[in-house]
């Protein structure tokens, strides 16, 4: 079966609370949005002025606020802070209580959210192996009862979930290189990756990969979906357009910048002293709606099918309601 092309919007949950948050994907839902990913943060990318707020209770207040839209985590770390098996607690809860309307994203983590915690940051080859393995589990618990499990990093022992749905939530991986993204293709439900790279890491990279992932794990392509998080500031006002991206500079800092970066006010630092021109290069920024369409074509001509929309900006009514009016109808009147 081909798998449906929607449009989801990003909820950001380290530039809102909870509750300003949740307003802002209830009307998303109310404008046409297909769907709405928030992320689990447990430090946000700025000190001053940044929020957190915990993804799964507020998935299940979004869930009961909404009718139609998926929602899910992009992305969840069910390796570090969590123990695999409450995330397939939580997640079952969810499927449960909305069914097929729930999506559970993971990755393999950064320091910003577990080192505070006093969780030893290590390096990727395990954070990798601790990924595959928290998987492993929270599908195992979804499946079967009684499950014993003795894992490199963890463990269980007779664990059951008493309340999950009756098919398991979907699993999408996020990834922005080839080992994770060989992983998405041969199991999981999903691959889930950002815009505003160079094109052949998506060409030459990413897809080669998840490909091969396909290939590996003898399925089809149309067993993966193909997520990808837009970075996109579209405004009447060009100056506005270019502005609103200055919050979301610590996106601009390369993987080198930021990995090792435990601490937000640091993070903030290293932000701060980049140029408008560098914040702004990780997005798509337009004034005209065509113009802005076209642009975001360019990934559905590269094969993702879920387009999630990130809008920088502190007036994420504005955006929506922009998005809702001019550029989802002209999406969907090309694509159908």
């Amino acid at each position: 079966m081909t798998i449906p092309l929607r449009f989801g919007y990003k909820a950001s949950a380290e530039q809102f609370g909870p509750t300003e948050l949740l307003k802002y994907a209830v009307l998303a839902e109310q404008a046409g949005f297909d769907s709405v990913f928030v992320s689990d943060h447990f430090q946000p990318w700025n000190h001053e002025g940044g929020h957190a707020p915990a993804a799964m209770p507020w998935l299940g207040a979004l869930g009961a606020r909404t009718e139609r839209i998926l929602m899910g985590t992009s992305v969840l770390t069910p390796s570090f802070r969590y123990h695999p098996a409450v995330v397939a607690q939580a997640f079952g809860t969810l499927g449960a209580m909305f069914p097929g309307r729930v999506i559970l994203g993971v990755g393999s983590g950064e320091a910003l959210n577990e080192v505070a915690l006093g969780i030893p940051w290590p390096e990727v080859k395990e954070r990798f192996a601790r990924l595959k393995e928290a998987i492993t589990i929270i599908e195992t618990l979804w499946s079967e009862d009684r499950v014993t499990y003795e894992g490199q990093f963890f463990r269980t022992e007779n664990a059951t979930i008493y309340d999950k749905p009756e098919t398991p939530v979907p699993i999408y991986i996020g990834a922005s290189g080839p080992a994770a993204t060989r992983l998405a293709g041969r199991m999981a439900s999903g691959f889930i990756t950002t815009s505003g790279k160079a094109r052949e890491l998506y060409t030459d990279t990413l897809l080669p990969a998840l490909a091969e992932g396909i290939e590996k794990g003898h399925r089809s392509p149309d067993d993966v979906d193909t997520l990808m998080e837009m970075k996109v500031s579209f405004d009447h006002d060009r100056e506005r357009a270019l502005q609103d991206t200055r919050y979301w500079a610590p996106l601009a800092l390369t993987p080198e910048e930021k990995m090792a970066v435990e601490d937000p006010i640091e993070m903030q630092r290293l932000a701060d002293a980049l140029p408008i021109e560098r914040t702004a290069a990780r997005w798509i920024v337009s004034t005209d709606p065509d113009e802005h369409v076209d642009r975001i074509e360019s990934y559905l001509d590269l094969g993702f099918r879920h387009l999630v929309f990130h809008g920088p900006g502190a007036d994420q009514e504005r955006f929506i309601r922009l998005y809702g009016e001019e550029i989802l109808p002209r999406l969907r009147a090309r694509h159908g």
